[in-house]
């Protein structure tokens, strides 16, 4: 601005003196044209001649564009993501927070390792980029190496003479000069190891720090961003881009398997345009080689960045500070990519930890992984990203493997109700803990945990055909059998066995399938257990039920009756299974066409049920149906009630699309005409 304020004057000065020479060397009385009004009055034209100067001084406002700001000075800003994906909502909060915090606003972006916190922060970096004057990138994994990074950052800004304990501080003075600015630390550990390199007190005017970091614990040193894995649609977004010919269905399919994790489906793009597979063939090999997919693909910016050496350095870590958390992570490696309760290992009779004995050990054992990020808790739950857990196994030996399945598989043995029925809180409970069964028994068991894998088996048959889901029961109950049988000398087990797969057959309407399973059970137990046996009541309910179907009612009965007289014999008039007894000899006198004995035995059950299990249980809900149709066979128009209130039960459990749902509310419709 000065430069050309001077070189303005200097040419208005040249112009008007020139003028006057000109006049006073010419001989002439009168110049041509409009010189001579120069000739005449110089003092005027040089009036005239200053709102030009002025004009000069505004900014060059030429095609109605204002010149472009000089570019700001970077230090190592990686290159920018041409593939970046999504986040705007991450970038704006990100931004607002930062530009609403004052002189300093310190910003941790926080998340699991390969959930993008390194792109974010760099992608926030180019889109804000004119909104600075200097942007730094430095890499905090090794806060060692973090003070030669600002010497050299020293060196970008012309500091030379400068010592190395005073090299940070110079950094940030010489910055006061180059306001706003923008550090980024990337990869940071806890606050301590980085305090010598944060700013503060007066060093710290008009910048911004981003730190990404998968440590917890930055709340009380800066704001905190949570970065969570894609949504789907930005998992399917990225891939249905990256990778032609890749259709919204099997996308959808690879983001899940791959958990949304951002580095995962960069890497699986990556391997697929590699490779030229096609998107149907790569879902094929990462559904059944996932711990090997994760270590193929490259990512084009970061070549040595693979899904299997992603958490190494933290395992590393926690094998010297915390080695039961390790020990921990491997156990819950092999369970289910859900919500882990943790009385899983505190309550095992068989301690699966030496921490889980001291409520301080295990608190900090436990926080060691979601401290590290490999973790998070909720509630008295712990969640690890599927992801993780497949990283981990892959590096477990095959030994390693077996030891903690045998244990994984005596803890939830020891942790699932097995009184199914009976229990009226065994439905909460198995509902937490089925994902987790599902995923020990998934392959062929070792030999040391073969017997309690059958058990599992079939005690997740059981209660999956509770809450109806019977074509999921049928192959766990088969593989139950398999194993028992091959045991040997596991008489009465597979006597369980076949009454289970009896009754799912059953409810699966093929009774002339569960009556030769529901017999056989009948047989075995009877040779093996006394003869008042409660097991023996339930092969004789299974098999009156299924000659019900068959139309042997006349056989039926006596069964029917028989198993009632053995359970309420062995636990008196009011137990749970003394209902199931009583609904079976309902369905047998229903079906015979005594419906009026039929209620009053429905009627009993209920009384039992309610007395016992919660209002909307799924048993009170069955019997609730049944009833109304016994009622409606009586034509009493008092059917609507139960069965209203049997189907409100089933659709609030079930859900409004479940065969069973459908069913109660067809009767209700059926009802009200």
């Amino acid at each position: 601005m000065l430069r050309r304020l001077i070189g303005s004057v200097i040419g208005l000065l040249v112009l008007f003196v020139g003028s006057l020479a000109f006049n006073a060397a010419s001989g002439q009385s009168r110049w041509p044209g409009v010189l001579d009004f120069v000739r005449v009055h110089p003092w005027v034209v040089l009036l005239l001649l200053v709102p030009l100067a002025l004009v000069e001084l505004r900014p060059d406002q030429r095609g109605g564009r204002t010149p472009r700001p000089t570019a700001p000075a970077t230090y190592r800003l990686p290159p920018r993501n041409t593939h970046f994906t999504g986040r705007d909502t991450n970038l704006r909060e990100l931004r607002r927070r930062l530009t609403s915090a004052g002189d300093l606003a310190i910003q941790a972006v926080h998340g699991l390792g390969g959930v993008g916190k390194t792109q974010l922060a760099v992608e926030y970096a180019y889109r804000y980029l004119a909104k600075y004057r200097f942007v730094a990138f430095v890499d905090a994994e090794d806060p060692d190496l973090v003070a030669s990074q600002f010497t050299s950052l020293a060196r970008e800004l012309g500091l030379v003479e400068v010592g190395s304990e005073q090299v940070v501080a110079g950094v940030y003075g010489e910055l006061r000069d180059r306001r706003p600015w923008l550090i980024i630390f990337d990869n940071g550990e806890k606050p301590g190891m980085l305090t010598h390199a944060l700013p503060s007190g007066d060093l710290a005017r008009n910048g911004h720090v981003i730190v990404t970091t998968r440590v917890s614990g930055w709340s009380g040193r800066a704001g905190v961003l949570d970065l969570e894995v894609f949504t789907r649609k930005e998992s399917v977004e990225l891939l249905v881009r990256r990778v032609p010919g890749t259709t919204v269905e099997t996308a959808d399919r690879i983001a899940e398997q791959l958990g949304d994790l951002p580095l995962a489906l960069e890497q699986a793009a990556g391997y697929m345009g590699y490779n030229q597979t096609a998107p149907e063939e790569y879902l094929v090999l990462l559904t059944s080689r996932l711990e090997d997919m994760l270590s193929r693909g490259e990512l084009a910016d970061r070549p040595a960045v693979v899904v299997t050496t992603l958490w190494q350095l933290s395992v590393r870590r926690l094998e010297r500070e915390q080695p039961q958390a390790v020990r921990l992570l491997e156990l819950c490696a092999l369970l289910a990519p859900e919500p882990i309760p943790l009385d899983l290992f505190t309550g095992a009779p068989e301690r699966l930890l030496t921490a889980a004995a001291d409520p301080l050990a295990w608190d900090t054992t436990v926080g060691a992984l979601a401290g590290l990020g490999l973790a998070r808790r909720e509630g008295p739950c712990l969640v690890l990203h599927r992801l993780v857990q497949a990283a981990i196994r892959a590096a477990m030996t095959d030994d390693g493997l077996a030891t903690v399945r045998i244990l994984l598989c005596r803890a939830l043995l020891a942790a699932v109700p097995h009184d199914i029925h009976g229990d009226p809180n065994a439905r909460p409970r198995w509902h937490g803990l089925l994902p987790h069964v599902l995923a020990v028994t998934k392959d062929d068991p070792p030999a040391g945990c073969a017997a309690e894998a059958a058990v599992l088996l079939r005690l997740a048959s059981e209660f999956l055909l509770q809450i109806g889901d019977r074509g999921v029961a049928l192959p766990l109950c088969e593989r139950a059998l398999a194993l028992d049988e091959a045991l040997g000398g596991r008489e009465a087990e597979v006597g369980f066995d076949l009454i289970t797969l009896a009754q799912i057959h059953r409810d699966l309407g093929m009774p002339e399938t569960a009556r030769p399973l529901a017999e056989r059970a009948l047989r075995l137990h009877e040779s093996c257990l006394p003869a008042g046996s409660p097991a023996i009541a339930t092969d004789l309910a299974t098999l009156a039920r299924t000659l019900c179907l068959l139309g042997e009612h006349q056989a039926a009965l006596p069964l029917a009756e028989r198993a009632l007289h053995i359970d309420e014999a062995a636990y008196g008039p009011d137990n749970p299974y003394v209902s199931f007894d009583l609904i079976a000899l309902a369905t047998v006198h229903a079906d015979l066409g005594d419906h009026a004995t039929a209620v009053r035995l429905i009627s009993r059950a209920l009384r039992i049920r309610e007395a016992l299990y919660a209002p909307d249980h799924l048993y009170i809900g069955y019997a609730l149906l049944f009833k109304a149709e016994v009622l409606h066979a009586l034509s009493d128009p008092s059917a609507i009630i139960p069965a209203r209130r049997g189907a409100h039960i089933l659709h609030t459990q079930l859900g409004r699309t479940h065969p069973k749902t459908e069913d109660a509310l067809a009767l209700v419709d059926r009802l009200k005409r």
